[in-house]
């Protein structure tokens, strides 16, 4: 049976949220988004939804691991026993991205994968038993309440965000694949905090918080009810505006990397950085990328102020709390 999801077009107000959201899928180097609030304000409905406002992506029928086989320039080494396999008798299909749930209780190998040391020993096979960052792979990963997973399973996520490689090792033997995505993660701040560090690695930060307009929430209600009742009636409403917001997507992807930087703004942007008492060096280039990703989403070929300004907001009100700086962000704003 088909899932419909609550549209994306169709959630009112959030929009630091949903800007926040679609700037990472443009550029997913820009390190992923914490999503923090309490519950009930839309941050799993919002994550959920994302999916279909994305392009499809393709890959060789049967892979499980999302290989990049339609694109002659891919490192063949990255591709999995499957696709390595039926080289030269790839079926090409085209198949909507992967949304990855994380649950609390998941376990490394759950989350890595494991290796069947037989088969690779007496085969010489690349026998991966894929886990969730293979699944994960050219898509989304969401771990929501990541305040409460453990530390040691954030940081594996993170290395791997980073990176685009995942490394599976066992009883000597060591090998990788791809694992390329984008990372979510949702908490509510009263159940507890997220250690700094692990803060300052994920690109961008929304606080969520619920909406005071009594219109504002009328409406809410009234289009969480309309869903509810019949959700494909509903979200045929919105199709129009998600289409559109796709293809806004597809066209900021493809325009990303010939974005104009001002020469000056890297050095500006280091005087931002240090003006605000941050010290790693991940600030000054989500600030860039961010704002890059800002302004081929609007459809322009180089980087403006409103970008500057929308990244500030982004980029820097978390890392600020959470390192305890007293420089207020309209003091950052006046830098540009």
């Amino acid at each position: 049976m088909e899932i419909v999801r609550f549209p994306f077009s169709a959630i009112l107000g959030q929009e630091s949220m949903k800007i926040a959201l679609i700037l990472n899928v443009i550029d997913p180097k820009i390190g992923g988004v914490l999503l923090t609030g309490q519950q009930g304000t839309g941050k799993s409905t919002a994550v959920r939804s994302l999916v279909d406002i994305l392009p499809e992506i393709k890959i060789n029928e049967g892979c499980q691991f999302q290989c990049e086989v339609a694109e002659p320039q891919t490192d063949q080494n990255t591709w999995c026993e499957h696709c390595l396999a039926t080289k030269g008798h790839h079926t090409i299909i085209k198949k909507p991205i992967n949304l990855v749930n994380l649950p609390l209780g998941a376990t490394e190998e759950m989350i890595i994968g494991t290796l069947d040391i037989q088969k690779i020993i007496k085969e010489g096979k690349r026998a991966i038993q894929p886990g969730l960052l293979a699944k994960a792979h050219r898509g989304i990963l969401y771990v929501d309440e990541i305040n409460l997973l453990q530390d040691h399973l954030v940081d594996i996520l993170l290395d791997v965000a980073a990176s685009g490689i995942n490394i599976i090792e066992r009883e000597g033997i060591s090998l990788k694949h791809k694992s390329e995505f984008v990372l979510i993660g949702s908490m509510n701040p009263e159940e507890g905090d997220l250690r700094p560090q692990i803060s300052d690695r994920l690109g961008l930060e929304v606080p969520i918080q619920a909406p005071t307009d009594p219109q504002i929430r009328a409406q809410i209600t009234q289009r969480v009810i309309e869903f509810n009742d019949n959700p494909q009636e509903f979200a045929a409403k919105f199709e129009r505006q998600n289409e559109e917001l796709r293809n806004r997507i597809i066209l900021a992807k493809e325009m990303l990397n010939s974005i104009e930087i001002p020469d000056n703004l890297f050095e500006l942007t280091a005087k931002l950085v240090l003006k605000a008492g941050l010290y790693s060096q991940r600030a000054d280039i989500t600030f860039i990328r961010c704002a890059r990703a800002h302004a081929a989403f609007m459809g322009r070929k180089t980087i403006i102020e409103q970008d500057l300004h929308q990244s500030i907001n982004l980029v820097f009100r978390h890392r600020l709390s959470r390192y305890q700086q007293v420089v207020p962000l309209e003091e950052i704003h006046s830098i540009f």
